[in-house]
C-alpha cells in the first residue's frame, strides 16, 4: 500500500451578523460540518482534520481584523497547518486586494485553500483562476450592498429620521426614533446655559466635574466635550447631514434662541487664537496677546450675571475690561457695577490669592511637597508676585485656583478651587524634581 503524506487542515467560519449565533445549531456549526464532510471524503490523500476551532462570528468579510482570522494566519505562520477549508470563498474575505495580499502569504508558508461549495483548490492552476474570478464577484457583491446602505442612510436621514450612529447626551433611542431623556436633557441644558453665561467650555466642563456629573462613558467632561455637545444639531431638532441641516422628527431639547446666542459667542470666541489650555486671547498688532485671566469666573454681585471681557484701544494701546453682561442688555443701565477696569479687578483677586497661598497651613503643604523652607515659599509668594508674573502665567493661575470671584460696590468675594491648590504644589514639586 502506497503511503500518503499527512495534510492538516484547519477550517474556517464567518457571519457577518451575531443574529442566531445562541442557538443550539447555528451557521457557523452548519458551515463546519460541511467542512468536516469534506475533510472526511479526502481522508484518502491524507487529510486529517486539526482540532482548533476557527470561527468569527458578528465580523464583516471586508475587515481583516478579526480574532479567529489572526489565529488561523498565525498558525498558518508557525508551520502548523497545511490546507485551509471554507464553506465558500467569501466566508475568509469579500476584499479582493485583501484576498490576495492573504494568498500571498499562505502560498510563501506552503498553505492552500479549498472552498467546499465552489470546487476551489490553490494547490492547483485552475483552482487559482477560479478563486480569483470568484473573489471579483465576491468584492462586487459587497460594494453594491455598502453603496445601497449608504443610499438608504442618506434618504432616511433626509427625511429627519434616525439612521444609525452615537444616541446624543440627552436623548434615549426607542423603536427607532429619539426621545429626550429626562435624566440627561437637564445636564445638556445646564450646559447651553452656563456656555452663556461664562462664554467659557473649561469652565463649563470643570462645574460638572465638581458636581460629580460624568459624561455617558463615565469619564471626566473636557472643554472638548462641551464644544461637541454645543456644536451638535439634534438639541434643536435638526439634522446635520453632510453640512445640510434638516429639520428632523425627534423633539428639541434646547430652544433655537438659547442655541443661537451660545453659537454667537462660539463664533467669537472662534476668531481668538488658544495661547493655552484654557486661554482665548484677542490679538492686537500693537501690543500682541491681551489675556484675561477671569473670563467665566468673574460674576456681578447686584445682578447675578457673568461679567464679560472686552478690549478698547486708545491711542495705540489696548485697555481690557469686564461688563456686566445683564445690564449690556438693558435700555437703560441699573446695575451699580456696570464694567470695571481689567487690571483692577485682576489685582484684586490676585491679593486675595496671595493671600490664601501664604495661610500657614498650605505654605506648610507646599513647603513639605516642594522640600524647600516655609520662609523660601512665603518669599516667592510676596508682594512683587505677580509683578514678575507673566500674562500667561497670572491666566493659567487664576484658572486653576478660582472656582468663581463676585464682585459687589463694597467687596469681592472668591472662591478657591482646592484641587487648584494641589496642582500649584504638584507643580512646585515638579519644577523642583527638574532642577
Amino acid at each position: 500500500m502506497e503511503n500518503t503524506i499527512t495534510r492538516r487542515c484547519a477550517i474556517y467560519a464567518r457571519k457577518s451578523t451575531d443574529e442566531g449565533l445562541d442557538m443550539e445549531f447555528n451557521s457557523l456549526d452548519a458551515q463546519r460540518e460541511a467542512g468536516e464532510a469534506y475533510i472526511a471524503s479526502q481522508r484518502m490523500n491524507g487529510w486529517t482534520l486539526i482540532p482548533e476551532r476557527y470561527e468569527d462570528g458578528g465580523f464583516s468579510g471586508g475587515n481583516m481584523n478579526r480574532p479567529a482570522l489572526k489565529r488561523l494566519l498565525a498558525d498558518c505562520e508557525a508551520g502548523k497547518i497545511d490546507i485551509i477549508v471554507c464553506y465558500k470563498v467569501d466566508r475568509l474575505s469579500r476584499s479582493l486586494c485583501d484576498f490576495m495580499e492573504m494568498s500571498k502569504k499562505l502560498a510563501k508558508w506552503g498553505v492552500s485553500f479549498v472552498s467546499v461549495t465552489q470546487q476551489i483548490d490553490t494547490s492547483t492552476p485552475s483552482g487559482k483562476m477560479m478563486l480569483n474570478l470568484l473573489m471579483s464577484f465576491a468584492e462586487y457583491e459587497r460594494e453594491i450592498i455598502s453603496e445601497r446602505i449608504r443610499d438608504k442612510m442618506a434618504a432616511t436621514r433626509r427625511k429627519g429620521l434616525w439612521a444609525g450612529g452615537c444616541v446624543a447626551l440627552g436623548y434615549t433611542l426607542k423603536d427607532s426614533h429619539l426621545y429626550p431623556n429626562p435624566d440627561e436633557a437637564p445636564v445638556v441644558q445646564r450646559v447651553f446655559r452656563r456656555y452663556i453665561e461664562t462664554q467659557s467650555c473649561q469652565t463649563v466642563a470643570a462645574e460638572l466635574n465638581a458636581d460629580g456629573l460624568r459624561t455617558r462613558k463615565g469619564s471626566l467632561w473636557t472643554k472638548s466635550h462641551i464644544y461637541r455637545l454645543l456644536g451638535n444639531y439634534a438639541y434643536i431638532g435638526k439634522i446635520n447631514y453632510k453640512g445640510e441641516i434638516i429639520q428632523a422628527s425627534h423633539e428639541p431639547i434646547v430652544p433655537q434662541e438659547v442655541w443661537d446666542q451660545a453659537h454667537e459667542f462660539l463664533a467669537a470666541n472662534a476668531a481668538c487664537k488658544p495661547a493655552d489650555e484654557d486661554a482665548c486671547p484677542r490679538r492686537s498688532r500693537v501690543v500682541g496677546e491681551v489675556y484675561f485671566p477671569l473670563k467665566g469666573l468673574l460674576a456681578c454681585g447686584h445682578c447675578g450675571g457673568p461679567l464679560y471681557p472686552y478690549t478698547r484701544k486708545k491711542n495705540g494701546r489696548i485697555y481690557t475690561y469686564y461688563r456686566c453682561q445683564r445690564d449690556s442688555k438693558r435700555a437703560v443701565s441699573t446695575c451699580p457695577i456696570r464694567q470695571i477696569a481689567g487690571n483692577v479687578v485682576e489685582n484684586l483677586v490676585g491679593e486675595k490669592l496671595l493671600a490664601a497661598l501664604r495661610a500657614p497651613e498650605v505654605v506648610r503643604r507646599i513647603s513639605e511637597n516642594a522640600e524647600q523652607s516655609c520662609r523660601a515659599i512665603l518669599e516667592m509668594f510676596d508682594g512683587e508676585f505677580w509683578k514678575e508674573a507673566t500674562s500667561a502665567e497670572r491666566h493659567r493661575i487664576f484658572q486653576l485656583l478660582v472656582a468663581r470671584a463676585t464682585l459687589r460696590t463694597d467687596r469681592l468675594d472668591i472662591e478657591i478651587r482646592t484641587e487648584g491648590v494641589n496642582g500649584i504644589m504638584e507643580e512646585i514639586e515638579n519644577e523642583c524634581d527638574q532642577h
